[in-house]
């Protein structure tokens, strides 16, 4: 099947004998059973079936099991958040004394996570560029994950997954993929060699804002090494298998990041329009990086698929049909300029989101990354003046002469 199918008909609904087209939302927090001896049995994943809206939801399972097909995917873990699925893919797998080697240009609150998890003894290697060369000169033989975004938010870097994997395998270390801004509906990070795919489900999966979450996919190809990884040796039988194991049966299990049953459907809703979605929110990213590059009045037009950026041709290898994702950024001058630009726009809305249906604008420097150091800012391209542009399903023309009048209104301020 072709994305669009897939994403109708790949998975079937096993939870309801309705024949219902959308999974049910099984709003309960506890399943009853008929016997104790069944209930054991579930507890101890020797029977199938649902115990706890905490463990498992009939709900939030057709929502795993949609993810884990489109990405190709052996199995996925959902969470609470974007957020949440990071620190469980990570904490899954890191103990103290270990290091992970990442990018970067990473989203603040990825930042943010990584600086708190120094308390817990782990810490973080930075890469300027996610180069196969610079990730290898980084390794050491404590780095136990290899991690990055596929598309930078809001440094807009796109990884060469292949090379970067190839890394990775020669060190036996799993690449972890951060896919949010990307979506499966422009690469499936997995067939090219990525090891685990995250993503913040919030965004594009979700479509319409309207539900915060986020999903863990594990590919089930890598080779666990348990005396490398000892979090992982419980679960040596199941091989290959061993990361989701433990993660729903531990770490997962044990934190409590569950993902609502409602968001779960919502979530299911907004997968099945994702491709059709990605499409003109990507078209429309590129027309507009255009226009505003053409018309000279703003610096730095920034965008993978404009034919200037050095990202270009991995934009044409890597990604389907050669989208550059939804996200642009533009610098204005200065922060004041940037501020009269963003409170200049009509019909953009002004917030700390990505992959809504409308065209959302913020300002990174003074919000998503309030505190990050001036360094930590630089390496993800985040400036005083820079506009982070969230694309959103508007027309294009009213998008251009929306931008084009706020401009004309920054400048006049000056």
């Amino acid at each position: 099947m072709k994305l669009n199918t897939a994403l109708l008909h790949g998975v079937q609904n096993a939870f309801d004998p309705t024949g219902s087209t959308l999974p049910p939302v099984y709003q309960a927090s506890a399943f009853a059973h008929e016997s104790a001896e069944k209930l054991e049995k579930v507890f101890g994943n020797k029977a199938p079936g649902f115990a706890y809206t905490r463990i498992s939801n009939p709900t939030v399972a057709a929502f795993e099991k949609r993810l884990a097909y489109i990405e190709g995917g052996a199995d996925a873990v959902s969470c609470a958040s974007g957020m949440a699925a990071i620190a469980m893919a990570l904490l899954n797998i890191l103990q103290s004394g270990d290091e992970v080697v990442s990018g970067s240009g990473l989203f603040g609150g990825t930042l943010d996570l990584l600086e708190d998890l120094k308390s817990f003894g782990i810490g973080t290697r930075f890469v300027r560029n996610v180069t196969a060369e610079e990730i290898e000169q980084s390794v050491t033989p404590r780095t136990k994950v290899i991690f990055a975004e596929l598309i930078g938010n809001p440094r807009l870097d796109v990884v060469d997954i292949r090379q970067i994997a190839a890394v990775a395998e020669k060190y036996k270390i799993p690449l972890i993929i951060d896919s949010t801004s990307a979506t499966p509906a422009l690469v499936n990070p997995l067939a090219h060699g990525a090891s685990i795919v995250v993503h913040s489900s919030s965004k594009y999966i979700n479509g319409s804002g309207d539900a915060i979450s986020g999903v863990i996919v594990d590919g089930g190809r890598f080779d666990w090494d348990f005396k490398k990884f000892p979090a992982l040796a419980k679960y040596r039988p199941m091989g290959k298998l061993a990361y989701t194991a433990r993660l729903r049966q531990d770490i997962w299990r044990n934190f409590g990041p569950c993902l609502a049953p409602q968001n779960a459907y919502l979530n299911c809703i907004g997968l099945e329009t994702m491709g059709i979605r990605m499409e003109r929110l990507c078209a429309n990213a590129l027309a507009l990086a255009e226009f505003l590059s053409e018309t000279g009045a703003l610096d730095n037009v920034n965008y993978p698929g404009l034919e200037e950026s050095p990202y270009k041709p991995l934009v044409e290898s890597q990604m389907q049909n050669g989208m550059g994702g939804a996200i642009l950024t533009v610098r204005a001058g200065s922060k004041e300029k940037a501020f009269a630009l963003i409170n200049g726009l009509k019909y953009a809305h002004i917030a700390t989101n990505i992959g809504d249906v409308r065209t959302l604008v913020i300002h990174p420097a003074s919000t998503i990354y309030a505190h990050s150091t001036g360094e930590q800012k630089q390496s993800a391209g985040v400036y005083d003046d820079l506009i982070r542009i969230s694309i959103g399903l508007e027309d294009i023309e009213d998008l251009k002469e929306d931008f084009a009048q706020a401009i004309q209104k920054m400048k006049k301020g000056d």
